[in-house]
């Protein structure tokens, strides 16, 4: 099954949980309150969203994650890559070195990566 998507500002509620749970929904709304500026009305509304598409789970007033932070980067990923590199693993690359200024350290570390076959 695939990871259902989660939109920005729902990555960024998704941290908070992430970070905290399990954790009861008035506790997660005061986080967001603090962190994001939320409303209470707004955070519920985002939990509701994100139950309803299979993200996280709000039994007995306690939200968890049915979605893994690994899951959701590498869902995301994968969009990209398909969107930007016609899922070209070279020129995802390609792009990433031509911005970053890698190390040799770094360099190392990709090969190590490709060697393993990204195990």
């Amino acid at each position: 099954m695939a990871t259902p998507k989660i939109f920005e500002s729902e990555y960024r509620f998704c941290l908070i949980l992430w970070e905290t749970e399990p954790i009861r929904s008035r506790d997660l709304a005061a986080l967001c309150r603090e962190r994001l500026g939320w409303s209470k009305t707004t955070t519920y509304t985002v939990i509701r969203r994100l139950a309803d598409r299979g993200v996280v789970k709000n039994e007995n007033a306690v939200v968890t994650s049915l979605v893994s932070k690994d899951q959701a980067q590498v869902s995301e990923l994968d969009e990209m890559m398909e969107k930007r590199f016609e899922n070209s693993l070279p020129a995802f690359i390609a792009a990433f070195a031509r911005r970053q200024n890698l190390t040799q350290e770094d360099i190392e570390a990709l090969r190590r990566i490709i060697d393993k076959g990204g195990s």
